[in-house]
């Protein structure tokens, strides 16, 4: 499995980007993609995640009404369309996939994960 995130950048306060990450190597369809991001010093922590095959998805409570996971599967690739960005929001970001029932919000529990974005807003 190879995940390619892509789409980050710096973008003042109010502001808004989209993340992709395109997933390559199986068929998805049991898979849940999970956007995780680390801010420096800090420990990564779970953004929003999706299932693959019937789209249900959740958010951190800090992105909740902000942020919007989706996915295109003729594409095979999860977006992350973030609004209203706030300074501590910044972080790089990652995308990351599991096979599972459910979307888990802990990094240990994805097994693929692919190279971060960086997402800079400033104040």
């Amino acid at each position: 499995v190879q995940l390619q995130a892509s789409g980050g950048g710096l973008v003042q306060a109010g502001g808004s980007l989209r993340l992709s990450c395109v997933a390559s190597g199986r068929t998805f369809s049991s898979y849940l993609m999970g956007w995780f991001r680390q801010a420096p010093g800090k420990e990564r922590d779970f953004v929003a995640g999706i299932s693959w095959s019937i789209g249900r998805t959740n958010y951190a409570d800090s992105v909740k009404g902000r942020f919007i996971i989706s996915r295109d599967s003729a594409k095979n690739t999860v977006y992350l369309q973030m609004n209203s960005l706030k300074p501590e929001d910044t972080g790089v970001y990652y995308c990351a996939a599991r096979e599972g029932a459910y979307i888990a919000t802990t990094e240990a529990r994805y097994d693929y994960w692919g190279q971060g974005t960086q997402v800079t807003v400033s104040s």
